[in-house]
């Protein structure tokens, strides 16, 4: 197993190789509309074309790099001259892992995405969660660009809540976690009536 210091220093190499990467401008481009494509996003962040999924993860990261949601809140692969509508069945990027630097609110939170994108909530990028009204199931989410959001998974949801502390948000005992200075919620606190 390795040790929380190689974590940390694998995790800031990661980032810094991200950071390294030009993410092109797809938010600049207004290319026209050429309809959409036959390609989704399923809700576990694995990419199909024509009904198939696609295999290299290279080739993943690299629509991942093209990928715009307009005000719509259509999803779009945009080039210079050309963009193609797409489905997204709930958010396009998936968070696999959770890295946890510091403690209390002190504490900063990164995640890794399916695409091996690196996000740190912070206020730039929040954690948010929705309740089903029907089950009451939450869904996390964290933003990673752009209005480009990333399904927190259930493992690292579980996570979240074993790290979560109570706070009182205008006048409610309230979950959540603290990451970059800002206090995230995630639920009510289920101990209080």
């Amino acid at each position: 197993m390795a040790s929380p210091k190689r974590d940390l220093e694998a995790l800031a190499a990661a980032v810094t190789a991200q950071e390294a990467r030009r993410m092109p401008p797809v938010s600049q481009w207004n290319p026209p509309d050429r309809g959409g494509l036959d390609m989704r996003i399923a809700r576990d962040g694995t990419w199909y074309y024509l009904g198939s999924s696609i295999k290299r993860p290279a080739m993943v990261r690299l629509f991942s790099t093209v990928l715009r949601r307009d005000e719509d809140d259509r999803f779009y692969l945009v080039t210079p001259v050309e963009r193609f509508a797409i489905v997204v069945e709930d958010a396009p990027f998936v968070a696999l892992e959770l890295f946890i630097e510091g403690a209390g609110d002190d504490q900063v939170l990164t995640f890794r995405t399916q695409v091996d994108d690196y996000v740190r909530a912070d206020a730039a990028h929040p954690i948010r969660v929705d309740i089903d009204p029907l089950s009451a199931e939450p869904a996390p989410y964290v933003l990673v660009r752009d209005r480009l959001e990333a399904l927190i998974s259930r493992s690292v949801f579980y996570e979240l809540v074993d790290l979560s502390v109570d706070r009182d948000v205008d006048g409610v005992s309230t979950l959540g976690v603290w990451s970059a200075g800002c206090f995230f919620a995630i639920g009510p606190n289920p101990e209080i009536e």
